[in-house]
């Protein structure tokens, strides 16, 4: 499989009015690219008082768009490709964060797809710092040699898991897991299906929508 790579590039807009309150990352699925979430921005912070943030995924790969990793088996990214995603976007976001005077403790991590994959890792990885939130829509906590978890530490963190019981593509048994190991750990996890396929059901993002206002109130 050919694979060529390109620096993680983001795109940020500031919020409409004075200086941001905090900050939501969203992250592209499979074969997008920065632009494809970002009329989410507006639903989900509708008084537009967050930095929104929208990386694009460093891998140009057949069928065409931008990918975070190589896709052999779904739950289970290719390592190589993953860890080094996982490096460079972790070193790219702080490095965001930093320029704009805000902490993770205000920013929220947020994605579709492959990029529901990143925001787990970014949000849940040993030795990442703790996010304010999490929202994942069709995705799953990545299984991947060379990468861990730290849960003990992420107790009471609010999450919101959407995911679709029709869906072809990521099965709607993997947001059910992530739901069961989540709430093992303690997390605060708001949890619905609905009965879409591989996509953002109407539900889902208005559940997010609470879970936001929640934890960047």
């Amino acid at each position: 499989m050919a694979t060529e790579r390109s620096p993680i590039e983001v795109t940020v807009k500031p919020p409409t009015t004075g200086s941001p309150t905090g900050a939501l990352i969203l992250t592209h699925g499979r074969g997008a690219d920065s632009n494809d979430l970002e009329p989410l921005l507006d639903i989900l912070d509708p008084d537009r008082r967050l930095l929104g943030i929208f990386p694009r995924g460093p891998l140009s790969l057949p069928p065409g768009g931008r990918h975070w990793y190589i896709v052999r088996e779904i739950g289970f990214p290719n390592a190589e490709t993953f860890l080094s995603t996982y490096a460079e976007l972790s070193e790219r976001l702080d490095g965001v964060l930093s320029d704009h005077a805000l902490g993770w403790d205000r920013t929220a991590l947020g994605g579709f797809s492959q990029g529901a994959v990143m925001s787990y890792a970014l949000g849940l990885g040993t030795g990442r710092p703790r996010p304010a939130a999490i929202l994942a829509f069709s995705g799953f906590i990545p299984t991947v040699d060379g990468f861990e978890l730290g849960l003990a530490s992420r107790a009471g963190l609010a999450v919101a898991i959407a995911h679709g019981s029709l869906d072809p593509v990521i099965g709607v048994e993997f947001g059910r897991r992530a739901r069961a190991v989540l709430e093992e750990a303690g997390l605060a996890v708001s949890y619905r299906e609905d009965p879409v396929g591989h996509t953002i059901a109407p539900a889902g993002l208005a559940q997010a929508v609470t879970v936001l206002g929640e934890a960047l109130k």
